[in-house]
């Protein structure tokens, strides 16, 4: 992969810093690139050399229809494919996709493809984020080895990042609302496609859109989540709380469980690193929830550089509340008539387990999109070095409130033919509710019991 000059000082410089435990911030004058060469989120402003990347523009809010259930209309409906990559040309294409993504057309040469659409690099947030961010750019730094952000605001800590692990912090810190209620279903189908789901009811909160936030005391909690079971009835009740931390190493995710069952409030430390997913039939670690989540250190992250990737973007079809999960849901992997790729920058990371550590990932492949800063496709290696699943992440804006965000995270384990589907909405009574208000109090342990009543 073809590096530039600048991107090889800058992981350089990275490895520098890490080596010496001085975690700077960008100077002054690099940072005023942000909104100028760059975008205020700290992508490449100017699109690629054949125009197949195009320039940044930001969509409007209205850039569609918001419909009574709050889903988003497609902007990009009239369009059609470019070309579709199957497995009789996927080796033409071979440079632009990574590894696991290859091995899905090897997996299912018959039924895998991907069709590629005109690129359109609209992402936005709140200009009090992007203010935010470049305030960030100057001030944040990282503590702790790398595990922990001091002088952090809102989001993104590093637009200008001149390390695999700082790239790793933006994914985890990036935009997404502030905070959000949404229902959501999870599936993980069967080599033939038959399928249960698992229905969500999920909060998920900043810690500076909480009520009682206190800027003056803005402790050590990034967010809160809040996860129900809804459904089937035999895990109906149960409730997950996580209180995630800046600083893992200085104090570590707290997480409980409430039991519906038992009636009982327990915590749950293994609601980290590879500890299982709730109700994802073994199918998907804690930490890949959201793609990526949690401490960073048990791997060692390299950052490899930037290159160009067809990923899964402007997911619109794909959240048609037309479409029933039937309709998404098919052997080996999801409908990918449904699916719309295209040509984007991505940052490559590469994170190796650390010696001594334990995780099932031996080694794991980030690709992330400079426009969002959001993991979209995170290849998965087991212990023997081999490619063992494959995390590909369907993304949209959100323009109506300027989050970009996923539509539809999918984990394929390339091992069992069996695959894990998160974030369906379709058949949902409403898609996400962003601006949801909170109080640190709602995010208690004592308060899961209420939650939990079936």
């Amino acid at each position: 992969m073809k590096i530039t000059k600048s991107l090889f000082h800058a992981g350089v410089l990275g490895l520098s810093l890490l080596a010496t435990g001085v975690m700077a911030a960008v100077p002054a004058a690099e940072a005023d690139k942000l909104g100028k060469s760059l975008t205020p989120m700290g992508a490449e402003m100017a699109g690629n050399a054949d125009g197949s990347i195009p320039a940044w523009k930001p969509m409007a809010k209205n850039a569609g229809t918001v419909d009574s259930k709050g889903f988003l209309s497609d902007p990009y409906a009239s369009e059609k494919p470019l070309f579709t990559i199957t497995k009789q040309n996927v080796d033409q294409y071979k440079d632009k996709l990574s590894p696991g993504q290859y091995a899905m057309f090897q997996r299912y040469p018959d039924t895998f493809k991907m069709p590629v659409y005109p690129s359109h690099r609209g992402a936005t947030v709140p200009d009090d984020v992007f203010a935010a961010i470049k305030k960030n750019a100057v001030n944040t730094t990282l503590v702790s080895g790398g595990n922990g952000l001091e002088k952090f605001d809102t989001a993104v800590p590093f637009p200008i990042p001149k390390s695999g692990l700082e790239v790793i912090w933006n994914h985890i810190t990036r935009y997404r609302g502030g905070s959000v209620t949404r229902l959501v279903t999870q599936a993980t189908p069967q080599p033939n496609g038959s399928f249960s789901l698992v229905y969500f009811q999920d909060q998920f909160v900043f810690r500076d859109k909480m009520k009682d936030y206190d800027p003056a005391n803005p402790g050590n909690i990034l967010f809160y989540f809040k996860q129900k079971v809804t459904a089937p009835a035999r895990l109906a009740g149960t409730v997950l709380l996580v209180h995630e931390t800046l600083d893992q190493v200085k104090e570590p995710r707290a997480a409980w469980i409430y039991n519906a069952g038992q009636r009982r409030v327990r915590r749950a430390p293994q609601v980290s690193y590879d500890g299982p997913g709730t109700a994802a039939d073994g199918l998907r670690t804690s930490d890949n929830l959201d793609m990526y989540n949690g401490a960073p250190d048990r791997y060692d992250w390299k950052l490899e550089g930037k290159k160009e990737m067809y990923i899964a973007s402007d997911s619109y079809k794909l959240d048609d509340p037309k479409l029933k999960y039937a309709d998404i849901l098919k052997a080996g992997h999801i409908n990918q008539d449904l699916t719309r790729y295209e040509l984007r920058r991505v940052w490559h990371v590469v994170a190796t387990l650390k010696e001594g550590q334990r995780h099932i990932y031996a080694k794991r492949d980030f690709y992330i999109d400079e426009d969002t800063w959001q993991a979209a496709v995170i290849d998965h290696y087991d212990g023997r070095n081999q490619l063992w699943r494959v995390a590909e992440a369907h993304s949209q804006d959100y323009y109506n409130v300027q989050v970009p965000w996923y539509t539809l995270e999918t984990l394929y384990d390339l091992q069992s033919g069996r695959y894990l589907a998160l974030g369906m909405k379709n058949e949902e009574k409403s898609a996400y509710d962003f601006g949801f208000t909170a109080t640190t109090s709602d995010f208690t342990p004592a308060a899961l019991r209420q939650d939990g009543v079936r």
